[in-house]
């Protein structure tokens, strides 16, 4: 069983409401889907704190980079957008497997950088942790803990 620590995540959500309470560590906060699909929209989306973990994750990986290279790195701005998208060649699109979930991340460097540094800077944006972990394979285990 886990233990509550600073790394544990706790989610709860009631009878009713699509409103999710969630603790993390010491911070809490709430999330919510829009009101057309049955929520209150009292917080952001499940999808919105995922595209907010990457954003997050590849700004800071960029500002450690750019710090310790010294670089002229005045700001970071990460812009992301996430659709389901079929696959071109699908003749089973119904069936598990068949849709692809696909992140757009648009990065905007500020200050004055050289070409050569830009280019470095976007391909260490996809070194970031959270970044491995989704696109490396990630395994879930999910235990059913008594009531």
């Amino acid at each position: 069983m886990l233990e509550q620590s600073e790394k544990t995540v706790v989610v709860r959500v009631g009878a009713e409401a699509l409103l999710a309470d969630v603790q993390a560590g010491r911070h809490t906060y709430f999330v919510d889907e829009p009101v057309a699909v049955g929520g209150q929209d009292r917080g952001p989306t499940p999808y919105d704190l995922l595209l907010s973990a990457l954003g997050a994750c590849t700004a800071i990986t960029l500002r450690l980079y750019a710090t310790q290279k010294k670089w002229p790195l005045e700001g970071i701005e990460v812009r992301l957008s996430h659709q389901r998208v079929h696959e071109l060649d699908c003749e089973k699109c119904e069936q598990p497997g068949q849709m692809l979930e696909e992140v757009t991340k648009e990065l905007r460097l500020l200050g004055p950088l050289t070409e050569e540094q830009r280019q470095r800077l976007e391909a260490i944006s996809h070194k970031c942790p959270v970044q491995k972990a989704l696109s490396g394979g990630l395994r879930i285990v999910t235990r059913l803990m008594p009531a």
